[in-house]
């Protein structure tokens, strides 16, 4: 009964929600896929976004028309309110201006309450709440370089570059980290943003019942390589996935620190290269992170922000994976 109300009123609100957003038509990126989530963390997300906005646009819509209906009822002169020289107090005025604010911030802090656990990218309940006991989740280390993703499998021990892929109906767990700056990792209809740092470790989480593909982004500026620093996201199904794992097994490429050290230079990924890795040597998004921590870093060529077409010519011409 509680899912069929949140659904019936997340649909209600999201057309609502859609008008203004057909104003932002010539942004960046794609201004729906929030208001169309096929992941269960991104449709929480958006159920709770949309609550806040009733909640908040109803209270200011109310508002609104009550200073309009103000000034007309009590202009100068139009002798429309009853004056009442003798009048200092209200109870109704009092319930009023006290009571809606304190039922509006009291059903707001539920939700938060509520959402905040539900939604935490490092125990979202709304995933491990209904975790099956024979249910195998799959593992993901995501490492973010100048300014490509690298997607470790650590079950199967192997690895794939600008490309994700998971099974659908299956939880997912990352572990993030990042060789140079921060930057957010993004799949908006699929899991919420989050902050991926050089040097420590994030968490994040997600499960989807939708065979697709969806975009996935790097939503904060980091240099000259972030417009194409974009990946996608494809969910399969079981079998597909089995089979798909199987063609990266095959891969004559593979990943050991020093091949990664190679990888993590400064690359502007224009072609959004895909590569996959056969084999990744134990620990590595550990020992990124280590590296980093001890000051291990991929310096910025001068000329790759001096002259950056010049620069990815010339890195085209090396034919770098």
């Amino acid at each position: 009964m509680q899912v069929k109300w949140r659904n019936s009123l997340k649909n209600g609100w999201r057309y609502a929600a859609l008008a203004p957003i057909l104003l932002l038509d010539g942004c960046a990126g794609n201004p729906y896929w929030i208001f169309d989530p096929k992941g269960v963390m991104a449709d929480t997300n958006l159920f709770y976004l949309l609550v806040d906005v009733g909640i908040m646009g109803t209270i200011v819509g109310l508002t609104a028309l009550l200073v309009v209906w103000f000034m007309w009822r009590y202009q100068k002169g139009k002798n429309r309110g009853k004056y009442d020289p003798a009048w200092s107090h209200s109870n109704t005025i009092e319930v009023v201006v006290w009571g809606i604010p304190i039922i509006a911030v009291g059903v707001l802090s539920y939700f938060a309450v509520v959402g905040t656990f539900e939604i935490n990218p490092y125990n979202p309940t709304v995933i491990t709440n209904h975790l099956k006991p024979t249910s195998d989740p799959v593992e993901v280390d995501v490492i973010a370089t100048d300014w490509q993703w690298l997607f470790v499998y650590p079950q199967y021990h192997m690895a794939v570059a600008n490309e994700l892929v998971l099974p659908a109906h299956t939880p997912v767990f990352f572990r993030l980290t990042s060789t140079a700056v921060t930057t957010t990792f993004f799949i908006p209809q699929l899991v919420g943003m989050i902050d991926v740092m050089p040097g420590m470790r994030t968490k994040n989480a997600m499960e989807s019942n939708h065979v697709g593909e969806y975009q996935g982004i790097a939503s904060d500026y980091a240099g000259a390589g972030t417009s194409w620093m974009t990946f996608k996201t494809k969910m399969l199904s079981s079998a597909d996935f089995g089979q798909w794992v199987q063609r990266v097994q095959q891969s004559p490429t593979s990943m050991t620190y020093t091949s990664f050290n190679n990888y993590a230079g400064p690359y502007i990924n224009v072609h959004h290269k895909v590569a996959y890795f056969s084999s990744v040597q134990g620990g590595l998004f550990d020992h990124v992170i280590d590296e980093v921590m001890n000051g291990k870093t991929w310096p910025i060529p001068p000329m790759m922000t001096e002259n950056m077409v010049a620069y990815m010519q010339k890195q085209n011409a090396q034919h770098r994976d």
